[in-house]
């Protein structure tokens, strides 16, 4: 085989060489067998792009914490002003519900004696108070007694003043009667006495009994009009008798509330004091919780404490563990509520396959209880992950301390590799869902 050669720059030798040593040259066994291996290699990436399934997730790194308030970490405080007499723990000591921690003491040796000479007074003076009181009710009810036995008793009077009027009205019925018999009789005995048919004497007689009966007709006027003084005398007694009784009911009463008062702040008194004697008393201060002891943060004997001033710090149990991831920003609208979650603690060894899950070692599932509706102030949202009970129980306590470090990957929607690539490499946010979450396709068919 011949080939041909042609020089046509050179500006004076235009010619053709033939060059046979040319069609001796060959390509090499190793670069044809590494284009064959390269081609291969680039039809398998290209099949693996598009068969291979791959799970989207999002990132994120946190601590595990303890969601309930009373499995985080709390101080020991003391519950009084005083000194501390002597420590029954040491840091990083496990304890136990109701174990004695530390004996705690007041600066006054005497002050439990004090106030306990202090609440025999006030027992004292709350128990005359109560009899003060028990007597003053009494005497509300012997008033009321009274009251009614004199209101009893005015009536009976006022009724016999009226049946006293009654009587004096008939009487001086009976004297106008008998004052216009007599006049009547007068008038007849003149008319005879003037016809001559009677004497003198009758006239002067029948004017001397209708004088008498005049005189029985006052009489009795004035016994009407005294009985019904009387009447009106008892019945103003009556009305009298029932407003003083009712002022000294009232009186009293007020007495008695008064009293009871006296009572109700006594045992208030008494309840502050119980209160303080009973601080006084809890010299012997025990663990709240199950716990490990973390910091101890007074000194035996030399500090003066207040009341309320941290003794120490005990960090419970957590049997719930959770663990709160820190997402980025762009990622949050994309996680809810129960979506999976896979996580890798620090400490525990581990092999992640973010992409894969199901090959993955070391790690444990977890479901996002919580996503919070804010960010921290920095750009990122939290997000709480809580074990998920369809998969491997996480590490125990001795790993999952508070404050462990732990990575999570929350799994979205699985796309093949191709899609992850070309999503990774233009910079796209992972897709969740064919539409936004919440919204189906009758909501989309509504706008339009």
């Amino acid at each position: 085989m011949n080939y041909l050669v042609e020089y046509h720059d050179h500006p004076v030798n235009k010619h053709r060489y033939h060059l046979p040593i040319l069609g001796t040259v060959r390509t090499a066994r190793p670069a044809r067998v590494a284009a064959w291996l390269l081609g291969l290699a680039i039809l398998f990436i290209v099949l693996a792009l598009t068969l291979t399934p791959w799970v989207q997730n999002i990132s994120g790194t946190g601590r595990v914490i303890a969601v309930n308030p009373n499995d985080r970490e709390q101080r020991i405080a003391a519950p009084l002003e005083g000194r501390v007499v002597k420590w029954h723990v040491v840091e990083g000591s496990k304890v136990k519900k109701g174990d004695l921690v530390v004996e705690f003491s007041d600066n006054d040796p005497q002050i439990i004696e004090r106030l306990n000479a202090q609440r025999d007074a006030l027992l004292n003076r709350l128990e005359q108070q109560k009899n003060r009181a028990t007597n003053l009710s009494q005497g509300v009810v012997g008033l009321g007694g009274s009251r009614r036995n004199a209101l009893e008793a005015g009536i009976a009077r006022i009724d016999m003043a009226k049946e006293n009027v009654r009587a004096a009205q008939r009487v001086l019925d009976a004297a106008v009667a008998n004052e216009k018999t007599t006049q009547l009789n007068i008038d007849r005995q003149r008319a005879l006495m003037a016809r001559g048919l009677t004497s003198q004497r009758s006239v002067e007689l029948a004017e001397l009994d209708h004088n008498r009966a005049i005189a029985e007709l006052d009489r009795s006027k004035a016994q009407l009009t005294s009985a019904q003084a009387e009447l009106l005398a008892r019945q103003a007694d009556q009305q009298r008798i029932e407003t003083d009784f009712k002022t000294s009911i009232e009186n009293a009463q007020g007495s008695a509330a008064s009293a009871q008062g006296d009572i109700a702040t006594t045992m208030a008194e008494l309840h502050r004091l119980d209160v303080q004697l009973a601080r006084q008393q809890q010299q012997k201060i025990v663990a709240p919780r199950d716990g490990t002891i973390f910091r101890l943060l007074a000194q035996p004997g030399s500090e003066l404490l207040k009341a309320g001033e941290p003794l120490a710090v005990l960090i419970p149990d957590n049997n719930n563990p959770t663990v709160e991831l820190l997402m980025n920003g762009n990622d949050a609208p994309l996680i809810q509520v129960g979506d999976k979650v896979r996580l890798q603690f620090e400490g525990w060894p581990a092999i992640q396959f973010a992409g894969w899950p199901s090959v993955a070692v070391g790690t444990f599932g977890g479901e996002v209880m919580l996503v919070d509706a804010t960010d921290n102030g920095a750009g990122k949202f939290r997000i709480m992950v809580q074990p998920d009970p369809k998969d491997e129980k996480w590490p125990s306590q001795q790993y999952l301390r508070q404050g462990v470090r732990a990575n999570g990957w929350v799994l979205l929607r699985t796309v093949p590799l191709w899609f992850e690539v070309w999503r990774q490499f233009n910079g796209f946010p992972p897709v969740t869902a064919a539409t936004e979450p919440g919204k189906g396709e009758g909501d989309e068919k509504k706008k339009k």
